[in-house]
């Protein structure tokens, strides 16, 4: 599992095509036709994005680039820094400049901005409610093609901690591996046969004897699907620090502090990256 960072950004050149992209989708083939009939040219802007609500900030380097690639001549002056907690009122960044380019960017820079502090701050809700426990919340990848990049990065604005992040990254042996493969043991000596010294391996199981046929075979990570609190306690208590034990499935904002106090390692979640409503940020003229 990744860590949560302590500082640093997205790499530059996902930012860089992301926005370029997204762009491209809002201005179609003739630009912001509302800014082109209804604002001179030569008008400025000073504009603030507040936040509408409490929460965690997440996405402000693609909401800078936005206004940077709508206009070079634009300021963007961010307020605060990502992972930081926001109340409502507060202000997160401040943009200056031609007003057909802020209000070209405004939607684009809030879509990336609203939906990765969504993440971030239900990501921190989750943290919070198993705080004290030991256990780390992840999360998994189901997450919005192209976006994954950014989304992980939200988790991790919310101090959760990241699982791979593609098929390359790790092997992860699931259920249909294993129903092909002919066993929990045979997936996992083959698999471990043919990664390279550097690879991890987690495998999947949904049941007790699963487990045991994962430890006998040597399993160093192993993820518990869908397995209720009683049995999930018996598999840590079998388990006796042998493997990383990741609980997976079935987790929920109520559920997760009674599936961390099992005694889990890792407790991964969809939730996180496909269930979180975007936070309410907004941008704002300020009149002069």
């Amino acid at each position: 599992m990744f860590p949560p960072p302590q500082s640093g950004s997205l790499p530059p050149h996902l930012v860089e095509s992301a926005v370029r992209a997204a762009l491209a989708e809002d201005f179609g083939l003739a630009g912001d036709l509302t800014s082109q009939a209804a604002l001179p040219p030569d008008a400025t802007a000073v504009a603030a994005i507040r936040a509408r609500e409490p929460g965690v900030v997440a996405g402000l380097q693609l909401a800078a680039e936005a206004f940077r690639q709508a206009g070079p001549g634009l300021r963007v002056e961010p307020q605060l820094a990502d992972g930081a907690a926001v109340r409502a009122g507060e202000i997160v960044a401040r943009v200056a400049g031609n007003a057909r380019e802020v209000m070209g960017a405004e939607r684009t820079a809030l879509n990336f901005l609203n939906h990765l502090s969504g993440i971030a701050t239900l990501t921190r809700a989750f943290v919070d409610a198993v705080a004290g426990t030991g256990a780390r919340i992840c999360d998994t990848r189901k997450t919005i093609p192209g976006l994954r990049a950014f989304q992980k990065h939200a988790v991790r604005c919310g101090g959760g901690w990241n699982h791979r992040f593609a098929l390359d990254d790790a092997i992860l042996i699931k259920d249909n591996h294993i129903a092909v493969a002919g066993g929990v043991g045979a997936a996992y000596r083959a698999a471990r046969a043919a990664a390279g010294h550097m690879v991890a391996i987690e495998i999947e199981v949904d049941s007790l004897t699963g487990l045991e046929e994962a430890l006998d075979a040597g399993a160093g990570i192993v993820l518990l699907d869908n397995m209720d609190n009683a049995t999930l306690s018996e598999a840590v208590a079998r388990n006796r620090g042998r493997a990383i034990l990741e609980a997976s499935g079935g987790v929920t904002l109520a559920r997760v502090r009674s599936i961390a106090e099992t005694g889990v390692d890792y407790i991964s979640t969809s939730q996180i990256t496909m269930g979180a409503r975007p936070l309410d940020l907004g941008l704002d003229v300020e009149l002069r």
